[in-house]
């Protein structure tokens, strides 16, 4: 692995954290959907260094998705329910930031936080961050 590509990989890992800082601060003012938001973005951004690492990087929120199912998943470097937490995030992001109506309430939100700060361990575990 080249200086620029490890240097991405921080930026990203660095990037997870800042989004899990601003999820948390937000929870603690009650603000659901950008919980939410910025968890996924947190995971989002993990996921794209663990990608990076494995040699891919994806253009899209879907392309994320698939990579990191046929990257790690279905190779056995991940868990399947890493998948599931990303595919949650995402979808609930998505509902949270274009939904007039949305569901997303304080379980949602601190699921959602949840799942995001353990997808943020299990990426750097695996890049030997922790």
């Amino acid at each position: 692995m080249d200086k620029v590509q490890q240097d991405l990989i921080a930026g990203y890992l660095a990037k997870a954290h800042t989004k899990l800082r601003v999820a948390r601060e937000l929870s603690e003012r009650h603000e659901w959907d950008d919980v939410v938001s910025r968890a996924y973005y947190a995971a989002f951004h993990a996921a794209q260094a663990v990608l990076l690492a494995e040699g891919h990087q994806a253009e899209t929120h879907r392309g994320l998705l698939t990579l990191f199912s046929l990257v790690l998943i279905k190779t056995g470097k991940f868990e399947k329910k890493w998948g599931k937490f990303l595919a949650n995030l995402k979808d609930d992001r998505e509902a949270g930031d274009y939904e007039a109506l949305s569901y997303l309430d304080e379980q949602t939100a601190a699921r959602a936080l949840a799942e995001a700060e353990e997808f943020m361990e299990e990426v750097e575990k695996f890049l030997g961050q922790k």
